[in-house]
Protein backbone atom coordinates (compact mmCIF):
# COMPACT_ATOMS: atom_id res chain seq x y z
CA UNK A 1 0.00 0.00 0.00
CA UNK A 2 1.09 3.59 -0.62
CA UNK A 3 1.02 4.44 3.09
CA UNK A 4 3.73 1.86 3.68
CA UNK A 5 6.17 3.96 1.63
CA UNK A 6 7.88 5.94 4.40
CA UNK A 7 10.64 8.42 3.55
CA UNK A 8 12.94 9.59 6.35
CA UNK A 9 14.20 12.64 4.42
CA UNK A 10 13.29 15.82 6.37
CA UNK A 11 14.03 18.08 3.41
CA UNK A 12 10.83 18.05 1.34
CA UNK A 13 10.11 19.98 -1.85
CA UNK A 14 7.87 22.34 0.16
CA UNK A 15 8.98 22.98 3.75
CA UNK A 16 7.30 24.97 6.54
CA UNK A 17 10.02 27.60 6.31
CA UNK A 18 9.00 28.27 2.69
CA UNK A 19 5.52 29.31 3.85
CA UNK A 20 6.58 31.52 6.76
CA UNK A 21 9.76 32.96 5.23
CA UNK A 22 8.49 36.54 5.67
CA UNK A 23 8.11 36.09 9.42
CA UNK A 24 11.53 34.45 9.63
CA UNK A 25 13.14 37.23 7.58
CA UNK A 26 11.56 39.86 9.83
CA UNK A 27 12.92 38.13 12.93
CA UNK A 28 9.56 37.36 14.54
CA UNK A 29 10.04 36.09 18.09
CA UNK A 30 7.37 33.71 19.40
CA UNK A 31 7.06 32.11 22.84
CA UNK A 32 8.67 28.71 23.24
CA UNK A 33 5.48 27.18 24.61
CA UNK A 34 1.95 27.43 23.18
CA UNK A 35 -1.61 26.53 24.10
CA UNK A 36 -4.07 25.55 21.39
CA UNK A 37 -7.83 24.93 21.45
CA UNK A 38 -10.33 23.88 18.81
CA UNK A 39 -13.21 26.18 19.71
CA UNK A 40 -13.85 29.39 17.78
CA UNK A 41 -15.35 30.90 20.94
CA UNK A 42 -12.71 29.47 23.25
CA UNK A 43 -9.78 31.33 21.71
CA UNK A 44 -11.29 34.84 22.15
CA UNK A 45 -12.09 33.91 25.75
CA UNK A 46 -8.48 32.87 26.32
CA UNK A 47 -7.17 36.06 24.71
CA UNK A 48 -9.44 38.26 26.82
CA UNK A 49 -8.78 36.39 30.06
CA UNK A 50 -5.00 36.42 29.75
CA UNK A 51 -4.51 39.69 27.90
CA UNK A 52 -3.31 38.22 24.63
CA UNK A 53 -1.77 40.39 21.93
CA UNK A 54 -1.79 39.26 18.30
CA UNK A 55 1.75 38.66 17.03
CA UNK A 56 1.14 37.15 13.60
CA UNK A 57 -1.34 35.28 11.40
CA UNK A 58 -0.74 31.88 9.90
CA UNK A 59 -2.79 31.08 6.80
CA UNK A 60 -3.98 28.23 4.67
CA UNK A 61 -5.92 28.27 1.39
CA UNK A 62 -9.24 29.33 2.87
CA UNK A 63 -8.69 30.73 6.36
CA UNK A 64 -6.48 32.82 8.59
CA UNK A 65 -5.38 31.64 12.02
CA UNK A 66 -4.20 34.46 14.31
CA UNK A 67 -1.61 33.70 16.96
CA UNK A 68 -1.45 35.71 20.18
CA UNK A 69 1.07 36.14 22.94
CA UNK A 70 -0.09 36.21 26.57
CA UNK A 71 1.72 36.03 29.89
CA UNK A 72 0.59 33.71 32.68
CA UNK A 73 2.49 33.35 35.94
CA UNK A 74 5.44 35.12 34.37
CA UNK A 75 5.65 32.81 31.35
CA UNK A 76 5.07 34.01 27.78
CA UNK A 77 2.64 31.65 26.04
CA UNK A 78 1.43 31.64 22.43
CA UNK A 79 -2.33 31.14 22.03
CA UNK A 80 -4.02 29.92 18.88
CA UNK A 81 -6.94 27.91 17.54
CA UNK A 82 -6.15 24.59 15.91
CA UNK A 83 -7.65 23.66 12.56
CA UNK A 84 -9.92 20.62 12.58
CA UNK A 85 -8.67 17.31 11.24
CA UNK A 86 -5.24 15.75 10.91
CA UNK A 87 -4.01 17.68 7.88
CA UNK A 88 -5.23 21.07 9.06
CA UNK A 89 -3.84 20.68 12.56
CA UNK A 90 -0.50 19.42 11.27
CA UNK A 91 -0.13 22.35 8.90
CA UNK A 92 -0.55 24.88 11.70
CA UNK A 93 1.83 23.26 14.16
CA UNK A 94 4.44 22.75 11.45
CA UNK A 95 4.54 26.52 10.98
CA UNK A 96 4.71 27.23 14.70
CA UNK A 97 7.49 24.73 15.25
CA UNK A 98 9.42 26.31 12.38
CA UNK A 99 9.05 29.74 14.03
CA UNK A 100 10.58 28.49 17.24
CA UNK A 101 7.77 27.05 19.37
CA UNK A 102 9.17 24.05 21.24
CA UNK A 103 6.16 22.67 23.12
CA UNK A 104 2.42 22.82 22.43
CA UNK A 105 -0.43 22.03 24.83
CA UNK A 106 -3.63 21.10 23.00
CA UNK A 107 -7.09 20.53 24.42
CA UNK A 108 -10.35 19.64 22.71
CA UNK A 109 -13.43 17.47 22.88
CA UNK A 110 -13.78 13.79 22.04
CA UNK A 111 -16.58 11.29 21.59
CA UNK A 112 -16.74 8.53 24.17
CA UNK A 113 -17.04 4.87 23.20
CA UNK A 114 -18.34 3.93 26.64
CA UNK A 115 -21.57 5.57 27.82
CA UNK A 116 -20.48 5.12 31.43
CA UNK A 117 -17.85 7.84 30.93
CA UNK A 118 -19.62 11.09 31.91
CA UNK A 119 -19.68 14.42 30.11
CA UNK A 120 -16.81 16.86 30.67
CA UNK A 121 -14.53 14.13 32.01
CA UNK A 122 -10.85 14.37 31.12
CA UNK A 123 -9.17 11.64 29.11
CA UNK A 124 -5.39 11.68 28.84
CA UNK A 125 -4.37 9.67 25.77
CA UNK A 126 -1.33 7.44 26.22
CA UNK A 127 -1.78 5.72 22.84
CA UNK A 128 -3.61 6.46 19.61
CA UNK A 129 -4.94 4.31 16.79
CA UNK A 130 -3.62 5.81 13.55
CA UNK A 131 -6.80 5.75 11.48
CA UNK A 132 -5.83 8.85 9.49
CA UNK A 133 -3.44 9.28 6.62
CA UNK A 134 -1.13 12.08 7.68
CA UNK A 135 0.89 10.36 10.40
CA UNK A 136 2.16 7.78 7.92
CA UNK A 137 4.15 10.51 6.19
CA UNK A 138 5.89 11.42 9.46
CA UNK A 139 6.48 8.02 11.06
CA UNK A 140 6.89 4.47 9.74
CA UNK A 141 3.61 2.53 9.47
CA UNK A 142 1.98 0.98 12.53
CA UNK A 143 -1.59 0.53 13.70
CA UNK A 144 -1.00 2.46 16.91
CA UNK A 145 1.52 4.77 18.54
CA UNK A 146 2.35 5.96 22.02
CA UNK A 147 1.48 9.60 22.73
CA UNK A 148 2.00 12.10 25.55
CA UNK A 149 4.50 9.85 27.33
CA UNK A 150 6.85 12.65 28.35
CA UNK A 151 4.25 14.85 30.01
CA UNK A 152 1.50 12.61 31.43
CA UNK A 153 2.82 12.62 34.99
CA UNK A 154 3.07 16.41 35.00
CA UNK A 155 -0.55 16.81 33.94
CA UNK A 156 -1.77 14.14 36.35
CA UNK A 157 -0.12 16.09 39.17
CA UNK A 158 -2.03 19.23 38.14
CA UNK A 159 -5.34 17.36 38.07
CA UNK A 160 -4.64 15.79 41.46
CA UNK A 161 -3.94 19.23 42.91
CA UNK A 162 -7.37 20.54 41.83
CA UNK A 163 -9.06 17.18 42.51
CA UNK A 164 -10.34 16.80 38.94
CA UNK A 165 -11.00 13.17 37.89
CA UNK A 166 -9.37 11.75 34.80
CA UNK A 167 -8.86 8.56 32.81
CA UNK A 168 -5.67 7.53 31.04
CA UNK A 169 -6.09 5.35 27.96
CA UNK A 170 -6.15 4.85 24.22
CA UNK A 171 -7.86 7.11 21.70
CA UNK A 172 -9.00 6.42 18.15
CA UNK A 173 -7.89 9.12 15.69
CA UNK A 174 -9.84 9.26 12.43
CA UNK A 175 -10.54 11.97 9.86
CA UNK A 176 -13.71 10.27 8.65
CA UNK A 177 -16.18 11.11 11.40
CA UNK A 178 -19.12 10.29 9.13
CA UNK A 179 -17.70 6.77 8.77
CA UNK A 180 -17.61 5.84 12.46
CA UNK A 181 -19.80 2.80 11.92
CA UNK A 182 -21.06 0.44 14.62
CA UNK A 183 -18.68 -2.28 13.41
CA UNK A 184 -15.69 0.07 13.57
CA UNK A 185 -16.67 1.34 17.00
CA UNK A 186 -16.95 -2.23 18.27
CA UNK A 187 -13.52 -3.06 16.84
CA UNK A 188 -11.90 -0.01 18.43
CA UNK A 189 -13.52 -0.75 21.78
CA UNK A 190 -12.20 -4.31 21.58
CA UNK A 191 -8.71 -2.89 21.03
CA UNK A 192 -9.01 -0.78 24.18
CA UNK A 193 -10.04 2.63 22.86
CA UNK A 194 -11.94 4.90 25.25
CA UNK A 195 -12.77 7.67 22.81
CA UNK A 196 -12.55 9.01 19.27
CA UNK A 197 -11.21 12.30 17.88
CA UNK A 198 -9.57 13.59 14.71
CA UNK A 199 -6.04 14.84 15.41
CA UNK A 200 -4.12 13.15 18.22
CA UNK A 201 -2.00 10.61 16.34
CA UNK A 202 -1.26 13.07 13.55
CA UNK A 203 -0.07 15.88 15.82
CA UNK A 204 2.00 13.46 17.88
CA UNK A 205 3.65 12.12 14.73
CA UNK A 206 4.55 15.61 13.52
CA UNK A 207 6.04 16.49 16.91
CA UNK A 208 8.11 13.34 17.02
CA UNK A 209 9.36 13.82 13.46
CA UNK A 210 10.34 17.44 14.18
CA UNK A 211 11.79 16.52 17.59
CA UNK A 212 9.45 18.92 19.36
CA UNK A 213 7.04 18.55 22.26
CA UNK A 214 3.26 18.21 22.25
CA UNK A 215 0.71 17.21 24.86
CA UNK A 216 -3.01 16.77 24.24
CA UNK A 217 -5.75 16.19 26.74
CA UNK A 218 -9.37 15.55 25.82
CA UNK A 219 -12.65 16.37 27.48
CA UNK A 220 -15.61 14.13 26.81
CA UNK A 221 -18.59 15.37 24.84
CA UNK A 222 -20.75 13.18 22.58
CA UNK A 223 -21.33 9.45 22.95
CA UNK A 224 -21.13 6.75 20.27
CA UNK A 225 -22.00 3.88 22.62
CA UNK A 226 -25.61 3.23 21.71
CA UNK A 227 -28.05 2.55 18.92
CA UNK A 228 -28.16 6.26 18.17
CA UNK A 229 -25.58 9.01 18.41
CA UNK A 230 -25.97 11.14 21.54
CA UNK A 231 -24.59 14.68 21.17
CA UNK A 232 -24.66 15.25 24.95
CA UNK A 233 -22.55 18.39 25.66
CA UNK A 234 -20.94 18.63 22.22
CA UNK A 235 -20.82 22.22 21.02
CA UNK A 236 -19.42 25.46 22.38
CA UNK A 237 -22.73 26.67 23.79
CA UNK A 238 -23.21 23.62 26.00
CA UNK A 239 -21.93 23.59 29.61
CA UNK A 240 -19.73 26.61 28.97
CA UNK A 241 -19.00 27.28 32.64
CA UNK A 242 -17.99 23.68 33.28
CA UNK A 243 -15.62 23.72 30.31
CA UNK A 244 -13.81 26.90 31.36
CA UNK A 245 -11.60 24.94 33.73
CA UNK A 246 -9.93 23.26 30.75
CA UNK A 247 -8.47 26.62 29.71
CA UNK A 248 -6.83 27.09 33.08
CA UNK A 249 -5.57 23.51 33.16
CA UNK A 250 -3.94 24.00 29.75
CA UNK A 251 -2.32 27.28 30.81
CA UNK A 252 -1.02 25.74 34.02
CA UNK A 253 0.37 22.84 32.03
CA UNK A 254 2.14 25.28 29.70
CA UNK A 255 3.81 26.95 32.68
CA UNK A 256 4.95 23.62 34.11
CA UNK A 257 6.46 22.29 30.86
CA UNK A 258 8.18 25.62 30.13
CA UNK A 259 10.60 25.09 33.02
Amino acid sequence: MILEEFDYDKDAIINPTDIIKEEITNGLIVPKVAVACFGRKTLPMMVETFGGEQIFVTKNANAEWPVYKATYKGVDIALFMMDQGAAGAAGIIEGLYALGVEKIIVFGSCGVLDKNIPECAIIIPNAAVRDEGLSYHYLPPSDEMEVNTEYIDTFKAILDEVNYPYIVGKTWTTDAFYRETRAKVAKRVASGCLCVEMECSAMAAVAKFREKGIFQFLYTADCLDGEKWDARCLGENSKVDEKNIFIYLAMEMAVRVSK
